[in-house]
């Protein structure tokens, strides 16, 4: 009998740690009801649903499966999406503020005019996304990947962005005042007229860069990599870091505006390669 009983023991705490299956939630009702705020829908299968508008809002969304799912202008404010799946999603204009979102995969998603103010968004997939017009101010964006997306117009003001990958990101007119992107990839980026006003830019690779028009007066430079990078236009007055060694690499032109004492070579016809 005591053998018995340690069997029918141990097989009662190999069943209470056993994860929780899948859940297929019932998304008709989630429809009708207008979405489901706080629910826990923690690894829902919701693959290609069709929820716009929907209240998420403070719900437990941990891995699920959102993959092409049609949530145009929903709510997951304070909504748990840890690790969640929302590839190719449509979250246009939807609500992320302060959302917990670390590792969440939203690569090729359409999140146009989305707002991620204050949301924790380290380590998440956005390569390929179109982010124009969204709200990044003051989120946590550590280590994203962000390669090749769209964040024309985005606001990312005093957000951080330390360790990120932005290679081949089209930025034109985004907003990074105040912003954190110390030693991120920067190569290739399309940032023409962006407000780099006061950013952190210390170690970040800047190589064939896009910077015409650029802001980056307070930025700062130091030892950021400027290898080709185009600065016609740009104001860099007040500039941190910034050694004419490093400038060297980099070009401009006439309407360039530099600190006192510094010069840069013009641009060839070919701009940045």
């Amino acid at each position: 009998m005591p053998n018995a009983r340690i069997a029918i023991f141990t097989a009662a705490i190999v069943l209470s740690a056993a994860p929780a299956p899948a859940q297929t939630p019932d998304l008709a009702a989630i429809a009708a009801d207008g979405g489901c705020p706080g629910c826990d829908l923690n690894l829902a299968e919701m693959r290609e649903a069709a929820l716009p508008g929907a209240d998420f809002s403070s719900a437990d969304l941990r891995e699920a499966d959102l993959k092409s799912a049609a949530l145009a202008g929903a709510n997951f404010n304070r909504a748990d999406l840890k690790r969640a799946e929302m590839e190719r999603a449509d979250v246009t204009g939807a609500n992320f503020t302060r959302a917990s979102m670390q590792g969440a995969d939203l690569e090729k998603a359409s999140a146009a005019n989305a707002d991620f103010t204050d949301a924790d968004l380290r380590w998440v997939d956005f390569a390929e996304a179109d982010l124009a017009g969204a709200n990044f101010s003051d989120a946590d964006l550590r280590n994203v990947h962000l390669r090749r997306a769209t964040l024309s117009k985005a606001v990312l003001s005093n957000a951080k962005l330390d360790d990120s990958d932005l290679e081949r990101v089209d930025a034109e007119g985004a907003d990074f005042s105040g912003a954190r992107l110390r030693f991120s990839d920067m190569d290739r980026i399309r940032a023409s007229g962006a407000n780099f006003r006061n950013a952190d830019l210390s170690g970040a690779s800047l190589a064939s860069a896009d910077l015409r028009e650029a802001d980056l007066r307070g930025a700062d430079l130091s030892n950021a990599n400027l290898r080709r990078t185009n600065l016609s236009g740009a104001y860099l007055t007040g500039a941190i870091g910034l050694t004419e060694r490093r400038l060297a690499r980099a070009c401009g032109d006439e309407k360039t505006k530099l600190p006192e004492g510094f010069s840069i070579k013009p641009c060839g016809s070919g701009g940045t390669d």
